[in-house]
């Protein structure tokens, strides 16, 4: 009895809660960005003890009221970082709301709340915008997604970069349509829309290729997707087992200054220094822990710190600022000592590469590219004519494996030598550490000075020996003579 009445209970309590939510009225709003958009409360006049508060979904937060008892009209709109500042406009008679110059940060969930009961909802989206950023690595690949999982028999998809079309499905006419020789060819072969969803696939990106991409669903503004190409990338190698810096490039941080570290697995927040906040906070159990006790940040610059580094630390890091992102490719390089004039091979420790892969040689601390080998655009390449040509017809690359060798070795040839793959669309980094050796090493120098010296010395003792030995033939050859002639 006792379960069947709590039961019961609880039906009516999930049926109370259910009649609850579908009391409240909930409206899609779509804007273009930039416009304005009037929340209306469907009132034509407050009461005098009516108090209307306006929410937004992140943390629920109060963005603007109206407290009829009080005489009181407040707009909140230096909360969540400001982003509705000079933004909202109440209206004193019906409680509406409007928000001027819409963005992206604007859209979500708007709620409606009279006398503390939630009356109205509003889904706030913006199209006509940018959706979407990604930053990929020159000549690798990007997809932009359509979010679709099938289009319906009637859809007509269009990619458009800028104002012009690029590419398109039209399943009206069972048409699938890549204009790749527009815009004087910059897409050429590099083009590829999936039927069953439209998303867009463009291959071997190069400068030609960042900027805006649309998507357009039966003429309708869906997706914008901005794309560019990492602008600033710093290659940096360290020893097993050592420490490294990733450097801020800033003497001193400003006070309104927030600094993000980020690792490229799922691009993970592993540190961050909000100075506003007077917050420093390293995130080293995140990843299986493999930052735990490594990480240290510098309060007066941002720069991050990895100690006692390992192959597991190798990758992607991004620096996000208040105003600009910049990413360090670390390696972990090893130490190979050859011979000057010797030929030196640094092995990528591929088997085969695929169609799609690709890699990229660079040396020195400028990273300058010196080598590579595109599978996509069946390309092989080496620069070697740049730094002063101090490489010219002296690199060899195995169009299989990709490792590289460098012949007749000399001092300028020593250095640090990064390769960045993409191999089966996952990145890898390696890095070498190439010392020159002018003749052997410190013990073979020394055991050719010795054996040289002793040379020498055995070199005048036969001397001195065959000199004495000539001298005492000449003196029996004198008394032989001496003695035949007193006879």
């Amino acid at each position: 009895m006792k379960k069947m009445f709590l039961k019961l209970f609880l039906f009516c309590l999930c049926l109370w809660h259910l009649t609850g939510a579908f009391d409240d009225e909930v409206k899609s709003v779509s804007v273009k960005e930039g416009d304005s958009e009037t929340l209306n409360s469907d009132l034509t006049e407050m009461k005098d003890d009516d108090v209307i508060q306006w929410r937004f979904w992140t943390e629920n937060t109060i963005i603007a009221e109206i407290n009829v008892t009080d005489d009181r009209i407040t707009v909140y709109d230096d909360v969540l970082d400001g982003r509705f500042r000079d933004r909202l406009k109440l209206d004193k008679q019906t409680g509406s709301l409007t928000i001027t110059d819409i963005t992206t940060e604007h859209a979500g969930d708007y709620t409606l709340e009279i006398n503390g009961v939630r009356k109205k909802k509003f889904e706030v989206f913006i199209y006509g915008l940018t959706l979407f950023s990604v930053s990929v690595l020159e000549r690798d690949s990007v997809s932009i997604n359509s979010d679709l999982t099938e289009m319906k028999d009637d859809d007509v998809i269009q990619w458009r970069f800028g104002n012009t079309l690029i590419a398109e499905i039209n399943k009206r006419d069972d048409r699938i349509t890549v204009y790749d020789d527009v815009l004087d060819g910059r897409f050429r072969d590099r083009l590829k829309l999936d039927n069953q969803t439209g998303s867009l696939t463009v291959t071997d990106i190069t400068t030609e290729q960042t900027g805006d991409y649309t998507l357009e669903i039966n003429s309708v503004e869906k997706i914008k997707f901005n794309v560019d190409i990492f602008e600033s990338v710093k290659y940096v190698t360290v020893k097993e087992g050592d420490s490294v810096t990733l450097n801020s490039d800033r003497n001193e941080m400003k006070d309104d200054d927030v600094i993000q570290w980020r690792f490229w697995t799922e691009m993970t927040l592993i540190a961050e220094i909000n100075v506003m906040a007077e917050r420093i906070t390293v995130y080293d159990d995140v990843l299986d822990g493999r930052f735990r006790d490594r990480l240290k940040l510098d309060k007066q610059t941002g720069s991050l710190t990895i100690t006692n580094t390992r192959t597991e630390h190798v990758g992607l890091y991004e620096r996000k600022t208040n105003f600009w992102t910049t990413y360090f490719c670390l390696a972990v390089f090893d130490e190979i000592s050859v011979k000057e004039g010797d030929s030196v091979t640094l092995n990528s420790d591929l088997t085969e590469m695929k169609h799609y892969d690709w890699i990229q040689w660079r040396f020195g601390n400028e990273n300058t590219l010196i080598a590579e080998i595109n599978k996509r655009n069946h390309r092989i390449t080496v620069y070697d004519d740049d730094l002063d040509g101090r490489f010219r017809d002296r690199l060899k690359l195995n169009n299989q494996t990709g490792s590289l060798t460098i012949t007749d070795v000399t001092d300028e040839h020593a250095g640090d030598y990064t390769l960045l793959m993409s191999v089966s669309y996952k990145y890898s980094l390696k890095a070498f550490r190439v010392n020159s050796v002018h003749c052997c090493g410190p013990t073979e120098a020394v055991i050719r000075l010795v054996l040289s010296a002793l040379v020498g010395v055995a070199t005048v003792i036969l001397l001195v020996y065959d000199i004495r030995s000539r001298r005492a033939e000449q003196h029996q050859a004198h008394i032989h003579t001496s003695e035949s002639i007193e006879i």
